[in-house]
C-alpha cells in the first residue's frame, strides 16, 4: 500500500503548494486591485507583443505569442498608503522611490518541427498551447552596486493559466493559418493534456546614468531573475546593452517570457527618442513543462538541455507616448537531439496615456 500513501502524500503537498501560491495570488490582486481603483482609467501604458518564428523566416518549435498588458503610471504610494507599506515590507532596506502594477493576458503556442505529420513524433517537443493571466508588482528604488548602477527595477508576477487543449492553441494555430491561407498543423492530437499552470516570478535590473558622446548615449542593464512554477521553473541571468538618444525612457524593451524581459512602461518624451540594442539571457532550467511534459498525467516529453541561452538584437523608435520595437531572437537548443538553433522574430508596441 505504501506506493498509495506516497502518490496520495504527494497530491496532498502539491494541493498545499497551489493554496499557498494561490492566497498569495488572492492578496496581491486585492492590492492591484485597490491601486488601478485609485487612478484615473486611462493612467498607465498599453501594450500589445506579438512574437512568431515566421517573423523570422523558420517555421517550428515556439511558434507564436501573443500578449496584451497594461501597466499604471507611477506611484509613490501617498495616494494609496497600503501599496507603500507592500513596498516596504518587501523592501524594508531599499530606498523605495516608485511602484507600479501591471495585468497581462497571455498565448504561446509550441510545436515540433514537422507539422504536416499526424503520428506523434517521439524525438521532437510536444504540442502545447499555454494561455495565461498575470497579475505584476514593481518598485524602482534607489540602490545599487559598485558605486555605479544607481537605479533598480524589481518585478514580482503570479502567472495563472493553463496548458492543453483549453488553452485553444490548436484552434488559434490553425484557424490563422487558413486565413493567411498557410498550411494547418496536423498533430495537435499528440499535445499535452490539460493542466493547470502557476508560476512565481521575480526579477531585478540596474541602471546607470548613460555614458554620453557626441549628442548620443550609451548604457549597459545587467539583470537577474527566477520562475518557480509547475510551467516553469529556472533561474537566469544576462544583460542589454543599448546605443541611441534618451535611454531613460525605459529599461529596454519588453518581450515574452521566457524571454530576456525589458520593461513595459515608457515615460513620456518630447519628440523623437531611439535606441538600437543587443543583449543575451542565459537560464538554468530545472523544469519546463513544454519540454519535460505534463506534471501529474503521462504525455510525451523529450530530454530537456538544462542550459539554455537568448540572444536578441533589435531597434526601439519612441515618438511622444508611443514606442514601436522589433526585436529579432536567436535560441540555444532547448532538447537533446534538437538539429538546430530556434529563430524567431517580436515587435512589441506600448502607447502610454
Amino acid at each position: 500500500m505504501w506506493p498509495l500513501a506516497a502518490f496520495a502524500r504527494v497530491k496532498f503537498d502539491v494541493y498545499n503548494a497551489m493554496r499557498f501560491f494561490l492566497i498569495r495570488f488572492l492578496a496581491m490582486l486585492a492590492v492591484l486591485g485597490a491601486l488601478t481603483l485609485s487612478m484615473p482609467a486611462s493612467a498607465g501604458t498599453w501594450r500589445v507583443n506579438v512574437e512568431n518564428d515566421r517573423i523570422a523566416n523558420t517555421d517550428r518549435h515556439y511558434s507564436n505569442g501573443f500578449r496584451l498588458g497594461w501597466v499604471s503610471d507611477k506611484t509613490d504610494g501617498s495616494d494609496l498608503p497600503e501599496v507603500r507599506d507592500v513596498l516596504n515590507f518587501l523592501y524594508p532596506l531599499a530606498d523605495v522611490r516608485a511602484g507600479r502594477v501591471g495585468l497581462e493576458l497571455g498565448h504561446n503556442i509550441f510545436t515540433p518541427g514537422d507539422t504536416e505529420a499526424r503520428q506523434l513524433i517521439s524525438n521532437d517537443r510536444p504540442y502545447a498551447g499555454w494561455l495565461y493571466g498575470a497579475a505584476s508588482l514593481y518598485a524602482e528604488t534607489g540602490e545599487g552596486f559598485d558605486d555605479y548602477f544607481t537605479e533598480t527595477l524589481d518585478k514580482v508576477a503570479l502567472e495563472i493559466g493553463v496548458v492543453g487543449p483549453a488553452a485553444l492553441g490548436e484552434e488559434v494555430q490553425n484557424e490563422f493559418h487558413r486565413a493567411i491561407s498557410v498550411a494547418t498543423s496536423n498533430g495537435w492530437d499528440n499535445q499535452l493534456k490539460n493542466e493547470p499552470g502557476i508560476n512565481f516570478i521575480a526579477e531585478r535590473k540596474w541602471r546607470a546614468e548613460p555614458f554620453r558622446f557626441w549628442g548620443l548615449e550609451a548604457d549597459a542593464i545587467p539583470h537577474v531573475g527566477a520562475s518557480l512554477g509547475n510551467v516553469y521553473t529556472h533561474v537566469s541571468g544576462g544583460a542589454i546593452a543599448r546605443f541611441g538618444q534618451q535611454l531613460s525612457i525605459d529599461y529596454g524593451p519588453p518581450l515574452i517570457r521566457p524571454n530576456l524581459s525589458g520593461y513595459s512602461a515608457i515615460e513620456h518624451t518630447e519628440g523623437l527618442a531611439w535606441y538600437g540594442f543587443a543583449g543575451v539571457d542565459g537560464r538554468w532550467s530545472l523544469r519546463n513543462i513544454f519540454l519535460d511534459g505534463n506534471t501529474f498525467q503521462d504525455s510525451h516529453s523529450i530530454d530537456k538541455e538544462p542550459l539554455v541561452g537568448d540572444f536578441v538584437a533589435g531597434v526601439a523608435i519612441v515618438y511622444g507616448r508611443a514606442r514601436l520595437s522589433f526585436t529579432h531572437v536567436m535560441r540555444t537548443k532547448e532538447f537533446k537531439g534538437q538539429d538546430q538553433a530556434d529563430r524567431f522574430g517580436s515587435v512589441s508596441l506600448s502607447i502610454r496615456f
